[in-house]
């Protein structure tokens, strides 16, 4: 159904549109030559918040991390690397819109890292408010660089 106001979709009517979502397809010669052959799995966008909800306090999980267990669950050889990461944002800001609206039982996105365990400066509020999150949650965080990675992100790695 087309959207007939130009009403501005919400975070969270963005997060379960799946759009066909998720399909395997065949890695494209132009990716082969970074992800090298075989399959990549494009989830569906509460796919990516379902992993990323699961994550307890104390621990985080990586970009790569959910797209590894998004290639196992859909017997694929790779998640993909960009679909992974927008839905990751699509994800945490529904969960910020949610809590906007009053809901407490939100996905935890701040404990969704990039790759190399960096901050993500997409998500609500920018790299502050995740660095002042993770900090509270008991991580240490430092600068490296112009950018910030919790420190020894990988002993505190969830089992996603």
């Amino acid at each position: 159904m087309r959207n007939t106001t130009n009403k501005k979709k919400t975070w969270c009517e963005k997060l379960n549109e799946n759009k066909g979502l998720p399909k395997v397809e065949k890695i494209t010669e132009k990716m082969s030559k970074r992800w090298g052959k075989g399959t990549v799995v494009i989830p569906a966008p509460v796919e990516v918040d379902e992993i990323m909800r699961k994550i307890p306090k104390g621990k985080v999980t990586t970009i790569n991390e959910i797209r590894a267990a998004l290639a196992k669950k859909h017997q694929a050889t790779i998640g993909c690397p960009i679909t992974t990461g927008i839905f990751a944002w699509i994800a945490a800001n529904a969960a910020e819109e949610q809590e906007q609206n009053g809901n407490e039982e939100i996905t935890p996105y701040w404990r969704t890292l990039k790759t190399g365990g960096f901050l993500n400066e997409k998500y609500p509020g920018g790299v502050s408010v995740q660095k002042d999150v993770l900090e509270q949650e008991g991580h240490e965080v430092v600068q490296k660089g112009k950018n910030y990675v919790v420190l020894d992100y990988e002993k505190s790695l969830a089992d996603v």
